[in-house]
């Protein structure tokens, strides 16, 4: 089982972001946070790596909801989004597959909230 959803889109890196962050908020989705991981290798390590930025978008009616199923469901939260600059040139931006992720996890009504929010994130990469 593939852990992402991944769409190469058509778009600069900066407009992609801010597609997909408009994306997310369409469903339900906030971004916490924003990692940019290129300009960190940077400063940390003094290498070049191509633009990639780590989104950690949450849905707070189903993270409130996976709290309650699992209380150290936090540390599977949020629900990371991708942005990279492919060596290619192009723009690829991937979603972690919560079903995936929650795999080692028995809770069933934990499996019904990683699937609804599945099918969200499904359709933020689709619509890119």
């Amino acid at each position: 089982m593939s852990y992402t959803f991944s769409k190469v889109v058509d778009a600069s890196f900066d407009d992609a972001i801010d597609r997909v962050t408009q994306c997310l908020s369409e469903e339900g989705f906030g971004v916490l946070t924003t990692i940019d991981v290129s300009a960190t290798l940077k400063k940390k390590l003094d290498v070049d790596f191509p633009r990639y930025i780590i989104l950690g978008a949450c849905n707070p009616q189903y993270a409130y909801k996976a709290l309650q199923a699992e209380d150290k469901i936090g540390v599977m939260l949020p629900c990371n989004v991708i942005v990279q600059e492919r060596a290619d040139g192009e723009v690829e931006v991937s979603a972690v597959d919560p079903i995936a992720s929650m795999q080692a996890i028995d809770n069933p009504s934990l499996g019904e909230i990683a699937e609804t929010v599945q099918k969200k994130l499904q359709s933020v990469i689709n619509s890119l």
